[in-house]
């Protein structure tokens, strides 16, 4: 194999040892993880709601967002189930910025160690202001250092195909959302969650294992191929596939960023929350869809929109998105209260 070895980095165990999370923090994510299987499973009829920003950076504007979103939590957690999207690895159509659990200071050249640290400091956080933290498992062999603050995860468009990402959804303890790949095929999204429901045997650090399977992968329709697929005939074709693939616990999330926002092909982050009411209103006389359709992806942060980054160029780092556009916070805000009200 090609490659030059550049540093030493700190096992998982280290990592644990170093940001320990509180027992309280260790009790928060059990019962948000029974949570999010009971709405999965239709024994609560709350919408689940993941927001945050797209990428998880700057630091300090993360948790402020955190802050603002416990408060709006306290006030509409008997209708939604919040799970903050905290995402600390970003997967790029060709290359760019991987996520700060790579390159920390999207500026400088990556350190994978620092971006360790980064990542479960900023995890053990939130996790501790008693918050559900949601992030895509897109480099599954550092998932140790981290999945015990996760109470729900995504396999995203361009993983979910893979089998080394269908087999760790099989494996970890907490929800898991199969993304529908890029293709905006929602057949090869179910195929995922019937592969992720199912064991596998696999090698996992040098040892032979078998998977339990995860009940509680479920299918997550993000558009692809530049148009939308959160119609209703799309989620009818779902849950007709769904119901003949047998998956336990069939469930729908709607991720209404990346290609369900485009309008006409051109791709309009406002539009996040007028296509949740869409997606509500279709369904309302569907009483089998509206018990698949358990609750919405959005992407937010403090200001709404989206900058670029550049070398020697200033960088709003209240924020400010450096990947996809986001909803405002108190565009968010606004939307959950309606939402609850609904």
């Amino acid at each position: 194999m090609s490659y030059t070895v550049v540093r030493k980095l700190p096992t998982a165990s280290e990592m644990v040892n170093s940001y320990p999370l509180s027992s309280q923090g260790e009790e928060n994510i059990r019962r948000h993880r029974q949570e999010i299987r009971n709405i999965l499973a239709g024994k609560d009829q709350r919408l689940i709601m993941i927001v945050g920003p797209c990428s998880a950076w700057p630091y300090d504007a993360v948790l402020e967002y955190a802050d603002k979103l416990v408060e709006l939590d306290k006030q509409l957690s008997h209708k939604l189930k919040i799970v903050m999207r905290a995402y600390i690895q970003k997967p790029r159509t060709v290359k760019g910025w991987t996520g700060p659990a790579t390159q920390p200071n999207p500026l400088l050249p990556a350190n994978i160690e620092h971006g360790m640290h980064y990542a479960r400091k900023l995890m053990v956080e939130i996790a501790n202001k008693n918050l559900a933290i949601a992030d895509e498992a897109l480099f599954t062999h550092n998932a140790r250092s981290y999945i015990d603050l996760l109470s729900w995860v995504a396999i995203g468009a361009r993983s979910s195909e893979d089998q080394e990402h269908r087999i760790f959804a099989s494996a970890i303890d907490c929800p898991v959302g199969m993304k529908n790949p890029t293709s905006g095929s929602i057949q090869i999204g179910i195929n995922g969650v019937v592969a992720a429901q199912h064991s596998h045997v696999a090698a996992f650090d040098n040892e032979e294992v078998q998977t339990s399977g995860n009940l509680f992968a479920h299918l997550v329709l993000r558009g692809g191929n530049d148009a939308p697929n959160y119609s209703l005939a799309d989620l009818e074709y779902a849950h007709t596939q769904l119901t003949k693939a047998a998956v336990a616990n069939p469930a729908v999330i709607v991720d209404v960023s990346h290609d369900n926002c485009r309008i006409h092909g051109i791709k309009d982050y406002r539009q996040q929350g007028t296509i949740i009411f869409e997606v509500l209103e279709s369904i309302q006389n569907k009483p089998q869809l509206k018990q698949l359709v358990k609750g919405f992806m959005l992407e937010s942060f403090l200001q709404g929109g989206r900058q670029d980054i550049a070398i020697n160029q200033p960088i709003d780092m209240h924020g400010l998105s450096i990947t996809d556009a986001c909803l405002s916070f108190e565009e968010t805000q606004q939307l959950l209260i309606d939402l609850a009200r609904y």
